[in-house]
């Protein structure tokens, strides 16, 4: 796990008509975070696997795919076969979420899963044994620029504890509504790695606004490790 706050920036924010300049921008970035949403589990329909392939090519920063579609069991190991760092599936909308992390790890990514607002952690702790990454939704998947949830902590808290105790090795991840007013509570509840995408698409200098966020979210994040 890492020792300092990883920091995700969302491409769902950036300008898709200059997504090379865009991942250019986010130098010192820890993972670029890539929403592929498929209108059907969420209604918004943004990219798939042919944009996600162009993207491997423009940037060495590893990418984390966030899965928001039907039938990720079926589509997911295409993400992973082309290179991408972490692939994470919703806990909702996989058939088999075991069977899928195997598969995921198998074809040489990480394997990540993600919770809605309302699903509930503990019914999924024993599959997260299998993960590599769980993706806490602190809005409802499909759009960006919503309200954080801030309920959603407690799932993050539970997370940590399990890892601290050693039940879980993953890193906890958190996604929605991350900017400077709500990245120090998810830092104080054990998250390890913040998706933001207004707050860093939207500044005017966004690798700069990534060093601002890691340097603010330090504080909370060492005290929840201690």
């Amino acid at each position: 796990m890492s020792n300092q706050p990883m920091i995700a920036p969302s491409i769902l924010s950036a300008d898709f008509a200059r997504l090379a300049t865009e991942l250019d921008a986010v130098k010192g970035a820890d993972w670029v975070h890539v929403d592929v949403m498929d209108a059907h589990f969420v209604p918004n329909l943004t990219l798939g696997l042919p944009v996600v392939e162009s993207l491997l090519k423009a940037t060495d920063i590893p990418l984390d795919c966030h899965l928001m579609i039907e039938d990720p069991d079926r589509w997911a190991i295409g993400y992973a076969e082309a290179g991408a760092h972490n692939v994470t599936v919703h806990a909702e909308a996989a058939h088999d979420p075991i069977k899928v992390a195997k598969d995921l790890r198998a074809a040489g990514a990480k394997a990540g899963l993600s919770i809605k607002p309302g699903t509930p952690f503990d019914q999924y702790v024993e599959v997260l044994k299998h993960y590599d990454t769980l993706l806490v939704m602190s809005v409802e998947p499909g759009f960006g620029g919503q309200k954080f949830i801030t309920e959603v902590l407690e799932k993050a808290r539970a997370a940590r504890n399990l890892v601290d105790t050693g039940h879980l090795n993953l890193i906890v991840e958190i996604d929605g509504g991350i900017n400077t007013a709500t990245i120090e509570q998810a830092a104080e509840a054990g998250v390890d790695c913040f998706v933001a995408g207004s707050a860093v698409y939207g500044a005017e200098d966004p690798a700069r606004a990534i060093e601002a966020l890691r340097s603010q979210a330090a504080p909370n994040f060492a005290h929840a490790r201690q």
